[in-house]
């Protein structure tokens, strides 16, 4: 096996995350993993907040804000 076959990285990537309000109180998020790079999601604030897919128009979000899109701080 070539250790530099272009379908393994040499630094993983950290996931993107959708950090979004929980019920639970303020100053608490709930996270989720989302599949697309950083820049491949658009934050619309708003009476609902939509987070939609760059790539293919679906929204992924659509409640409570405000929700933020981030790099998570470890590697997947």
């Amino acid at each position: 096996m070539n250790p530099l076959e272009p379908t393994q990285e040499l630094f993983p990537r950290s996931p993107t995350l959708l950090r979004m309000p929980s019920w639970l109180g303020l100053g608490i998020h709930e996270e989720r993993e989302l599949p697309l790079d950083l820049g491949d999601y658009k934050v619309t604030p708003g009476e609902r907040w939509t987070v939609t897919s760059l790539k293919n128009g679906e929204i992924v979000y659509s409640g409570i804000g405000p929700v933020e899109v981030v790099r998570s701080p470890a590697p997947s």
